[in-house]
């Protein structure tokens, strides 16, 4: 334990956690978007709540749900500790005058659009998981949760605002995390190209269609939930 702890106080230990937890977050987001994507199943909602309720009363994935702040928290706790480094250890003239030649500018607002991210969470656990469980909207089902809180324009804006910045977050995490590995040579660079496009690009494109989804469906039927 002592010794794990000491390699993550490192430099290189401390991307590594970064590298990982955000590979491990990127995980979920893809199992997050396997399930919204029943919301386009035309039955009703369903298969979607079905699989909600596994989610929401499975003892695995309530385990896993412990699992998954800590790996969130520890994203965000090293993501911020490594910026600060980062900016402390090279003089601020220097830092103004070279930073848009050595680094892209996905890679200068990390921290920007991984606080942006965050804020929208906060937002979002509050609208569904915690109001499915704990608040007044704790009798609906959570398909017609969703139906609700994507019927609101300025929600969905949020929403689709969010995940665009989101992909920008993850085009630069990507890159980063795969050069930490030492596994961003030219021999792989396709590769890692490609699947770093579907989790910045195509991961975000299908999560920003649910509320246009919805919101098309909530005034075709005149906001009948």
């Amino acid at each position: 334990m002592g010794t794990l702890l000491q390699f993550y106080t490192s430099s290189v230990g401390k991307k590594l956690a970064v590298g990982l937890t955000g590979l491990f977050l990127c995980s979920f987001l893809v199992v997050h978007l396997g399930i919204n994507l029943f919301l386009f199943a035309g039955d009703g909602g369903e298969s979607y709540n079905m699989y909600a309720e596994f989610m929401a009363t499975n003892p695995l994935i309530k385990m896993l749900e412990v699992v998954l702040v800590v790996g969130f928290l520890l994203h965000i706790f090293t993501s911020v500790i490594l910026w600060f480094k980062n900016r402390s250890a090279r003089p601020e003239r220097y830092a103004m005058y070279d930073a848009a030649a050595s680094s892209e500018l996905s890679s200068r607002v990390t921290l920007l659009t991984g606080s942006v991210v965050f804020m929208f969470l906060v937002i979002h656990l509050r609208t569904f998981w915690f109001g499915s469980r704990y608040g007044n909207e704790a009798g609906y089902t959570m398909y017609q949760l969703v139906m609700r809180a994507f019927g609101n324009p300025v929600y969905d804006l949020l929403y689709i605002t969010s995940f665009v910045i989101l992909g920008y977050h993850l085009r630069h995490g990507f890159q980063s995390a795969f050069q930490t590995f030492g596994i961003n040579n030219s021999r792989y660079t396709r590769l890692i190209e490609l699947i770093a496009a579907i989790f910045w690009l195509v991961v975000p494109i299908l999560f920003a269609a649910i509320p246009l989804y919805f919101l098309r469906m909530h005034y075709m039927t005149g906001g009948i939930v």
